[in-house]
């Protein structure tokens, strides 16, 4: 099984950016997408309907704004919007999809740049994320857990470490909840099979970093460690464009 996840930075621009042709291409059983930017009721046939897929959105009250979306080939068991907290569910960040041999979350965690209480707010939001993915854990289920988690979480992470301690995305307290993750006893999927530097997800478009791969690796697929060995590859496709993030791919073997 192949799932693919990538923040398309507006799925009405991607649309019109060759977004179906690389879809059609790469067939995953699984898409995850963040950052769909639109209300279902904005969107056309095409993207409601593509191909031989189901999907399902999350989207955010305020328009034009966050949101999330799931395409699959494979009918889910059970489908739950949000964490069921008003408080993080108006901003349309998560899908909870079950399947018979793991339960997976869509998630588009909060960017802290906006200030203090934005960065509040996105430590809140991975407490009550983890706090919900650990309790499907506590059923037995084997957890993944991927999307734009807006967090390099070390130095090999991001192109301009040092410039960037005191810049949301690597403040120390995002990065120890990363470390925190991890203890809890999930696992950084793509570092398992690839520990190389230069291999990122998000590029700045104002300052064209793309061109020059000064870029930060913030998009992830997590899986609790009774996930792992149904893991066979996860991998970063930084050749495909049409987003200011790139996708990421993980392989089960079922």
């Amino acid at each position: 099984m192949r799932i693919l996840c990538w923040n398309i930075n507006g799925i009405r621009a991607a649309w019109k950016k060759g977004f179906p042709d690389w879809f059609s291409a790469e067939a995953p059983d699984i898409l995850c997408l963040q950052e769909t930017k639109a209300q279902v009721e904005q969107l056309d046939h095409e993207i409601l309907h593509f191909e031989d897929y189901k999907c399902y959105f999350n989207s955010a009250e305020k328009k034009g704004y966050s949101g999330v979306a799931i395409y699959t080939q494979h009918t889910p068991l059970n489908v739950q919007n949000g964490l069921g907290d008003p408080y993080f569910d108006s901003e349309g960040r998560v899908i909870e999809m079950e399947f018979e041999k793991f339960v997976l979350f869509n998630v588009y965690f909060p960017n802290g740049g906006r200030g203090p209480e934005r960065v509040k707010y996105k430590l809140d939001f991975y407490d009550a994320l983890f706090r919900r993915a650990e309790s499907v854990r506590l059923q037995n289920k084997k957890i993944i857990v991927c999307g734009d988690y807006n967090t390099a979480h070390k130095e090999i992470d991001l192109a301009r470490p040092k410039e960037n301690v005191k810049t949301s995305g690597f403040l120390p307290e995002e990065r120890s909840w990363m470390d925190k993750i991890v203890e809890m006893g999930y696992i950084d999927t793509f570092r398992e099979f690839n520990q190389q530097p230069e291999w990122y997800t998000y590029w700045d478009q104002i300052t064209r970093a793309r061109e020059r791969n000064v870029g930060w690796r913030i998009d992830y697929f997590f899986v609790s460690k009774e996930t792992r060995p149904m893991v066979t590859n996860a991998a970063i496709h930084m050749q495909v464009m049409g987003s200011d993030h790139c996708p990421i791919e993980l392989q089960l073997a079922l």
